[in-house]
């Protein structure tokens, strides 16, 4: 690995994956892209303030070996009253999601990279491999493995029925969820050149909404794949293939009938769920992603900013640069509250009202890359080097 590809993977704002047999040739210089040289920006130091808020530790547990530059889509997730997580040398496991007893522990021997995703009966994995396997949520039994078209690098979308799956080859596809057997694929176009990683399809109202590589967000029928609409967010432009990338490679947020998306280089957008028609749109670059909650759309910056804007007119409400450069996760919704994770495995708590900061705390040294998860008055989070952790807000200071 070339000194200067070793750098790129630290800088997590230039998270990219060469599609294309001319890979070695653009890595292999000390020049990048045209021969330009690459500047390392140093992460922003944390600064002191007076905590709002008092974070507790509830539990922790370990799941199994770290993913550190891997940069994977291994993410907790939960049916209210389990947490489930997993590990890039195929463990799984099963919580109790207030005391943290283990339920359940299976070895996939699979190299997941993506999900556990579950309905209450079933979790679903993807593989680095293309492998797409389900077990049984009560015991961890395998039900059902199959091998997808390529890697799966977003956590699967599941309905009682249906399982639904992006993979790095452009594919959408869906998959009976009692025994694997394909129902339909579409395909998009995929760039020569991206960011690493897909977005998660969504599935509401009987459609399947998704982000694509090409830049463009589409809608489908969930029953059979046809297409409802499609939208290209922004055209790449740029003379060089880095200048015309344009992914949205993070999962789109939906709230009542509207929808959010972001790019990397190129806007964040509201759109009607219905029609794909855009409501609104912004010029900020992402790769981690957008949420959103009842006032406020959240998403943060390809250089660490965090950013809130209003829901309604995409005005900027707030916007924080003190985690400049530390590759900052999706902003969580969180009570009152916006919760990210950076390359050092710290937490932070910002206000939803005026991004004012509230709390900090550490969940171990290694890089938090998937946004933390929030069941009721809990948030867990998954660190890269597999261990998983249980927050609660203890205390709350006046004006907090």
């Amino acid at each position: 690995m070339s000194e200067v590809y070793a750098r790129l993977l630290n800088a997590g704002w230039f998270r990219l994956i060469l599609i294309a047999a001319a890979t070695a040739p653009l890595l292999g210089g000390c020049g990048m892209f045209g021969g330009e040289e690459v500047e390392e920006d140093t992460p922003a130091e944390l600064i002191d303030f007076k905590p709002a808020l008092k974070i507790k530790k509830v539990w922790s547990a370990k799941i199994g070996d770290s993913s550190e530059f891997q940069r994977l889509a291994l993410t907790p997730a939960s049916d209210g009253s389990r947490v489930f997580a997993a590990a890039v040398d195929g463990k799984v496991a099963a919580f109790d999601a207030v005391t943290g007893k283990k339920i359940w522990r299976v070895k996939t021997k699979l190299a997941l990279s993506a999900g556990p995703s579950v309905n209450g009966h079933i979790v679903v994995l993807g593989s680095s491999d293309g492998d797409l396997i389900a077990l049984n949520a009560r015991d961890g039994q395998e039900l059902w493995r199959i091998t997808v078209s390529s890697e799966v690098l977003a956590p699967p979308a599941l309905t009682d029925t249906d399982v639904f799956v992006t993979t790095v080859d452009g594919k959408l596809s869906a998959f009976n969820l009692l025994d694997g057997e394909e129902s339909w694929v579409v395909v998009q176009s995929v760039p020569r050149l991206s960011v690493r990683g897909t977005g998660s399809p969504v599935v509401v109202r009987n459609k399947v909404v998704c982000g694509f590589d090409n830049g463009k967000v589409a809608a489908y029928q969930a029953d059979n794949g046809a297409m409802l609409w499609e939208v290209l967010l922004h055209p790449p432009s740029g003379r060089t293939e880095v200048d015309r990338l344009a992914d949205i490679n993070s999962t789109v947020s939906i709230v009542g009938s509207d929808l959010y998306a972001v790019g990397y280089q190129g806007r964040l957008a509201a759109l009607a769920l219905e029609s794909g028609q855009i409501l609104w749109a912004r010029d900020v670059s992402s790769y981690s992603g957008v949420s959103a909650d009842t006032s406020n759309v959240y998403v943060a910056g390809a250089q660490g900013e965090v950013i809130a804007l209003s829901r309604g007119a995409g005005r900027e409400v707030w916007r924080r640069e003190i985690l400049r450069f530390r590759d900052i996760t999706r902003p969580t919704p969180f009570g009152r509250s916006v919760v990210v994770g950076d390359f050092e495995g710290y937490l932070h708590w910002f206000s939803a009202a005026n991004g004012v900061l509230q709390a900090r705390k550490r969940a171990g040294s290694d890089r938090i890359s998937s946004a933390p998860l929030v069941v009721n008055d809990m948030l867990y989070v998954l660190t890269d080097g597999g261990k998983l952790f249980a927050f609660k807000e203890v205390t709350r200071k006046r004006g907090g």
